[in-house]
């Protein structure tokens, strides 16, 4: 594959979790989490994009919905479970996605919020359709998924340079 071929990145926040008396990091999913994960995985699905890789933080919350969403797609890409992701700043992504291999052509990331939502704003350096829009109208609620687009080296990963083309809310 050449690297001047579009990359597909897909920023996935988890599902609604609950809030038991449990370290953060521990937090399971609420119910609404448990039936909006398998949800977003159609939706997911429907988009036709064939994950080579999927990146996911280690929080209990992002592993069931991962669980959860990836029985829906029709083949599960290689999965990583990444500790840097919880509680990463848009900047700490971008930095875990540098160390792409360049042969992946699609990665998708399951992480938190706020650096998931600050990331899909700090690569979008151009839009599609009304994918902004509906963006900036709803935020990044839980079970939310940005679809951008991306040219080039996974190591030249950096701000302004993808294009959002989709974005995805339970609600829409």
């Amino acid at each position: 594959m050449s690297v001047a071929e579009p990359r597909r990145i897909v920023l996935f926040r988890h599902a609604k979790a609950d809030w038991p008396q449990v370290a953060d990091h521990e937090r399971p999913l609420a119910d609404r989490g448990r039936r909006d994960a398998p949800v977003a995985g159609r939706k997911l699905a429907d988009s036709g994009i064939a994950f080579d890789l999927a990146l996911c933080s280690t929080a209990a919350r992002t592993r069931e919905t991962w669980k959860l969403a990836v029985q829906e797609l029709p083949q599960r890409p290689k999965t990583v479970y990444e500790e840097r992701l919880y509680e990463a700043s848009p900047g700490e992504l971008i930095a875990v996605l540098n160390e792409t291999p360049d042969d992946v052509r699609s990665v998708l990331l399951i992480g938190h919020n706020p650096g998931v939502q600050g990331l899909t704003d700090v690569l979008a350096g151009d839009s599609e359709g009304d994918a902004q829009a509906r963006l900036n109208r709803r935020g990044f609620p839980t079970a939310t998924f940005s679809v951008l687009t991306y040219s080039g080296s996974w190591k030249a990963l950096e701000p302004g340079t993808a294009t959002l083309v989709d974005y995805w809310a339970p609600s829409e």
